[in-house]
């Protein structure tokens, strides 16, 4: 799925709790992650839930996986991975997530906690990329 792909589906959603469900079954979908990555080596701070992030780098390109306990972060996470995975270093620097978020209605709709911690997940996104430059 691509980005304009998830915003497509997210427009044909009515209200926020259709869009709940969504972003629930996209986390349900998320491939798990290895328990020996649950460490505090790949923990995101700054997330209410426990976030774990694990970035993979094959020819520039950047793969990343990603858990939490909680249900719906975990379909937060989903929609990260699907707007960073298989981006370069320099594509990850020039996305505007922010806009994204704002198409999807995640800035509108989520407590400012949860969206606090999407934040956080991009900015660990982001320092990773930078640091592979």
């Amino acid at each position: 799925m691509t980005v304009d792909e998830l915003v497509d589906n997210f427009s044909f959603l009515d209200g926020w709790e259709e869009k709940y469900q969504y972003v629930i079954d996209l986390g349900h979908k998320l491939e798990p992650l290895d328990e020996k990555f649950k460490t505090d080596e790949w923990k995101v701070n700054g997330c209410q839930s426990q976030v774990w992030l694990v970035p993979k780098i094959k020819d520039g390109v950047f793969h990343f996986y990603g858990d939490s306990d909680a249900i719906l972060v975990k379909g937060i996470i989903a929609i990260i991975l699907l707007i960073y995975n298989n981006k370069s270093a320099d594509e990850i620097k020039k996305i505007d997530v922010t806009k994204i978020f704002v198409k999807l209605g995640l800035e509108e709709n989520l407590t400012p906690s949860r969206r606090n911690g999407m934040l956080s997940m991009v900015e660990k996104i982001r320092q990773y990329a930078a640091a592979a430059r």
